[in-house]
């Protein structure tokens, strides 16, 4: 999509939060790899999806700087909860600070270390899930949680394009190749249903069905 077209978009868009955008600022100021974090549009899209399906417990897998669960808090039930579980511990207090701002520190429990071991510590059943980590592990998040998604209910996996990369037969990253796996593991899933859409770096949702 050429530079025109996005500012397009933008412009008929509904604007960024200003807590949302000052958080995409200082990431991009405090932060390596910066591009990790949502973003304006990615957020919306996220913050609307939460919005109609008006889960009661989300699950989050990569917090990064908090952005994408600020929006996806948005959509929850009255007295619902967003568990959102990153590895780098050094983040959390950046995060819960830009929570508190957002009025979301109330509504998302933050979990750190690895989402392999936390995962199946989670006793609830979860209407929504984002999958944003570590992309060489998408095939074991989804085998995690996949028990945990109530019929009806929806996963979200980004970056499931990967630059393009999904293309490249050839590749030797092994984010892309991680990527590449798991596309193919949920095309042959039988008890979901899933499109891919080409928001950013392409963003899947998935439907577990029996509702």
């Amino acid at each position: 999509m050429n530079k025109k077209l996005d500012q397009y978009i933008e412009l008929y868009s509904t604007p960024e939060d200003p807590v949302l955008e000052d958080l995409y600022r200082q990431t991009h100021i405090r932060f390596v790899n910066p591009n990790m974090v949502s973003g304006h549009l990615q957020g919306k899209f996220l913050e609307l999806i939460s919005l109609m399906i008006r889960p009661e417990y989300i699950l989050e897998i990569g917090t990064f700087t908090g952005y994408s669960a600020i929006c996806l808090s948005k959509g929850l039930k009255p007295g619902g909860r967003l568990f959102t579980i990153e590895l780098n511990d050094e983040l959390a207090a950046f995060a819960h600070s830009f929570f508190c701002r957002a009025g979301a520190e109330e509504k998302i429990t933050q979990l750190t270390g690895r989402a392999q071991e936390i995962i199946p510590g989670l006793d609830q059943m979860f209407d929504l899930v984002f999958i944003d980590a570590d992309k060489r592990e998408y095939v074991e998040y989804y085998n995690l949680i996949i028990d945990k998604v109530k019929p009806g209910g929806f996963i979200l996996a980004d970056n499931v394009l990967w630059g393009g990369k999904v293309l490249d037969h050839e590749t030797n990253d092994p984010q892309a190749l991680g990527i590449i796996r798991f596309n193919k593991m949920i095309r042959n899933e039988t008890i979901i249903e899933d499109v891919i859409i080409p928001i950013r770096d392409g963003l899947m949702l998935i439907r577990k069905k029996g509702k």
